[in-house]
């Protein structure tokens, strides 16, 4: 009897060694997995494309980074039919480890419409400054910093913003909300949890989503800041402004049932679309003369003095 008593007590201590080394084990690799994620995304950008006018510009942002980018000047009716009434600017933000040159595309036709846009880099993203990707955090200073910067540059005119995965969450998240006309939001992520559990689902399979605490409880120690604050569907409700809001019906880092509550949860005016077939992608080039369409067709509605 004794030594079935001894016996049991070490398979017990052997099962909860094995639980302790396998949580530990557990933490340790949520630990190196948040910092490959928060990691800086620093790359040369180089010279402004000879297709675009401008002239390169820095912007200093409370988060403490100097910001890279181009102020580009609108270019004479091209391609593109001129559609705008009178000035407008747009400040173009872009997603999670690029750059600005992922949006010279869209930089490229709405210039060619007429619009004054600025294209930058977020706080360790490209050439700008900064040590550690927050995911909307300290990027939605950043988005302040640059939208300040094309008000004080274009006093009197409407200015607009379009804001890709992480860009648009930046644009959602700023407090106080930005000073804007209107806003078009791409693949953005209703709250952070939601977009760790996407991911863990999509390397894993539906069951890896109840990993999503060992890094969404990283946040606040590592980044300052908690999951609870960052909820861009928390904020879409108070942004007055016409919203665009664009999602792929096939994506799975930022669900359309997610997109849908953003939206739903999104004050009026707002537009909603959906592109069939397209995953958590470049809507701009999977698109292209739809995307164009619809984007010259909602800011020459809410961009001109008329509109405001």
């Amino acid at each position: 009897m004794y030594r079935a008593s001894e016996r049991k007590k070490r398979i017990l201590a052997k099962l909860v060694g094995a639980f302790v080394a396998a949580a530990v084990l557990a933490v340790s690799a949520g630990w190196i997995a948040g910092s490959m994620l928060i990691g800086p995304s620093h790359q040369h950008v180089g010279d402004l494309p000879a297709y675009l006018g401008g002239q390169a510009v820095e912007i200093p942002s409370s988060s403490g980074a100097m910001l890279q980018g181009w102020l580009l000047s609108p270019a004479r009716p091209g391609e593109f039919q001129v559609r705008v009434a009178g000035p407008g600017a747009v400040v173009l933000m872009h997603g999670l480890r690029a750059n600005r040159l992922a949006m010279s595309d869209r930089a490229r036709f709405l210039t060619a419409a007429g619009y004054s846009v600025l294209v930058f880099d977020f706080q360790a993203h490209g050439e700008s400054t900064g040590d550690t990707i927050t995911f909307g955090y300290l990027e939605s200073k950043d988005a302040r910093a640059a939208v300040d910067f094309m008000k004080f540059r274009y006093p009197n005119g409407p200015v607009g913003v379009i804001g890709v995965s992480m860009g648009g969450a930046a644009a959602l998240l700023a407090s106080p909300k930005l000073d804007i006309d209107a806003v078009v939001l791409e693949e953005v992520y209703p709250d952070i949890k939601s977009a760790i559990g996407d991911r863990f689902q999509m390397a894993l399979g539906g069951w890896a989503r109840i990993l999503t605490p060992l890094l969404s409880l990283q946040m606040k120690p590592r980044l300052g800041v908690s999951a609870d604050q960052m909820r861009p569907i928390d904020r879409i409700g108070q942004i007055q402004v016409p919203k665009l809001i664009i999602a792929g019906s096939e994506d799975r880092h930022t669900t359309l049932e997610e997109s849908r509550a953003l939206f739903d949860a999104a004050a009026e005016p707002k537009q909603f679309w959906v592109v069939a077939g397209a995953s958590h992608t470049d809507m701009c080039s999977f698109a292209p003369a739809e995307y164009r369409d619809r984007i010259l067709t909602f800011f020459a509605a809410n961009l001109s003095p008329r509109s405001r």
